[in-house]
């Protein structure tokens, strides 16, 4: 193609993104500035989804000074991070059903599938659950522990007798004394909550409980 060919005549340059971006951008918001702004900058607190609209050396500028918690006393602030934690959703200490502590009205324990006390809603015309269930569970011969096994019993404070009734009042009761949301935040027992999460987990993968 030659140089003065009139295919050139036609064609136009686009021009540069950034130069489009300062076109539509509005005017920097900084007192005297009149150059265009680019960039976006929170209002602040209690304002949030607002922006003020500044050019790139008044953003960076704006941004040195800001702080989201101006104005706030340190226990509020304090509160706030917790509250960050749970996304600022409300939350209680385990074991209770609400923010009051309210407890529930009835137990119904007893109409839980998976619950010794399911059959009694059912009934058991075959006593499949009764006392000849309970002689055959006797006679069974005990099952052999392994060393994991064994050291994940000890985790819990259990023998190797203990049942699966057992194993499973001893884990919720270690979940509820050692649970963060049970001890007022304090975090000084996370380790020993990983191991007894750990251990109920082998144990119920063993066929323990």
């Amino acid at each position: 193609m030659k140089v003065n060919s009139k295919y050139f005549e036609k064609i136009r340059i686009r021009p540069e993104k950034k130069a489009e971006a300062n076109a539509s951008a509005p005017r920097c918001q900084w007192d005297g500035c009149d150059a265009p702004g680019t960039h976006r900058a929170p209002v602040g607190r209690e304002r949030e989804g607002e922006y003020f609209r500044f050019c790139f050396d008044h953003v960076r500028e704006y941004n040195k000074g800001y702080n989201y918690f101006s104005g706030l006393r340190d226990t509020d602030i304090q509160r706030f991070q917790k509250e960050a934690l749970t996304g600022h959703r409300p939350t209680w200490k385990v074991g209770l059903t609400g923010p009051g502590g309210s407890k529930p009205s009835g137990d119904f324990a007893p109409f839980r599938s998976g619950r010794a006390g399911y059959y009694k809603r059912i009934g058991d015309p075959f006593n499949l659950f009764g006392e000849a269930a309970a002689e055959a569970r006797a006679a069974t011969p005990a099952k052999r522990v392994r060393p994991l096994e064994a050291k994940a019993l000890e985790t819990l404070g259990l023998g190797a007798e203990a049942t699966g009734e057992d194993i499973k009042a001893r884990y919720k009761t270690l979940v509820k004394r050692h649970h963060p949301d049970a001890n007022g935040g304090d975090r000084g027992s996370e380790a020993r909550l990983r191991d007894v999460l750990q251990a109920y987990r082998l144990l119920k993968q063993a066929g323990f409980c």
